[in-house]
Order: structure tokens, then C-alpha cells, then sequence
């Protein structure tokens, strides 16, 4: 039943945004009763940030596993593009929603807040450790910093407009700026 909420609520707000997205629809979409949905979320927000983040930690476990095969000399492109995907997902529209509604909304913003900052370290760290490097070396992490904020840009960029081709110009250049400027052990 969780999934099944996690998941309505990540639709509704792609598909409604946070202003169309109502507790009755993610408990419809879900099939569940909208008592079990209140008893378990007793609000909107609630709903949301437990459903950005339980999706975020799914997303995490499929970079792992699509990353297993990857090695050789593509391996800081093949990273970009799994990195790249999560900005581009479903869960990452969504979280785009509560971050633009978080900004007018002093509520909203103090449950999205810790939320984003505790979701930007790890996928920080995540991403250091899939490029197999050590951030206090020389300009790591500044460099890694530079990356997921490049990515963020591609996604916003790709929330409006289809740019997969742009995207992986950009991510085939990145690439070559990695492998020559971060210092692996």
C-alpha cells in the first residue's frame, strides 16, 4: 500500500503539480482507501516529502545496479549519464514541485529544506564514490559540486523542453573535462 501511495503521489505531482495534487487523487490513483492514506499521512505535505524521498532511495539503489558493469576509459561518462538520469526522472519533477512551491510557502519550505540538503549530500557522496575518487584531493570536489549542479541545470532545462541530444553533447564534454581534471588515487 505504501508503494502504491508513494508512487500516486509522484504521478499527481508531475501530471497536477503541488497546487492540482490532492490527498483524494494520490488515495485514488493508489487504490486505497483515503482513511488508510490519512492514518498513515495525515496531510498533503506529509504525502509528498515521504514520497520524494522513499523514491529518491529506490532511484539510488538503480544507479548502483546500472553502474555494476561499467569500467574502462567511458566509465566517468557512463557515471554522467546514470547521475544525469535522476535529474531528469519523474521524482526529480516532482521534487522541482515542492522546491518552487517550498519557496513561497514558509511550511512547505521547512519540511522540503532538510529534506533537499540531506538528499544533495548524499547524492554528493554517491557520486564521489561512483567515480572512485577522494574529494580532498586537489579540486574534487569543487569539480563534483560543479557536475550535480550541471545535471540539475540539464534537468530543469529537460523539464520544459525534450533535449536528450544537447544533454549528452554536454555530457560527452564533461567527461573529457573529468578524466583530465580530477585527481584519482
Amino acid at each position: 500500500m505504501r508503494q502504491r501511495l508513494m508512487e500516486a503521489t509522484v504521478e499527481c505531482l508531475v501530471e497536477l503539480g503541488w497546487s492540482g495534487t490532492t490527498t483524494t487523487d494520490v488515495s485514488r490513483r493508489a487504490g486505497v482507501s483515503r482513511g488508510a492514506q490519512l492514518h498513515h499521512f495525515p496531510s498533503k505535505q506529509a504525502l509528498v516529502v515521504a514520497a520524494v524521498e522513499h523514491l529518491t532511495d529506490l532511484r539510488r539503489e538503480d544507479m548502483r545496479r546500472r553502474l555494476d558493469d561499467a569500467g574502462g576509459p567511458r566509465r566517468t561518462r557512463a557515471v554522467l549519464e546514470v547521475l544525469a538520469d535522476q535529474f531528469v526522472s519523474p521524482v526529480f519533477f516532482a521534487a522541482l514541485e515542492l522546491w518552487v512551491a517550498a519557496r513561497t510557502d514558509a511550511e512547505l519550505r521547512e519540511a522540503v529544506g532538510p529534506l533537499e540538503r540531506r538528499i544533495g549530500r548524499e547524492t554528493h557522496s554517491y557520486a564521489v564514490e561512483l567515480l572512485g575518487i577522494d574529494e580532498a584531493s586537489g579540486d574534487n570536489r569543487q569539480l563534483v559540486q560543479a557536475t550535480l549542479d550541471l545535471l540539475r541545470g540539464l534537468g530543469l532545462a529537460a523539464s520544459i523542453t525534450d533535449d536528450t541530444r544537447r544533454r549528452a553533447s554536454v555530457l560527452d564534454s564533461w567527461a573529457v573535462v573529468l578524466d583530465h581534471e580530477l585527481e584519482t588515487p
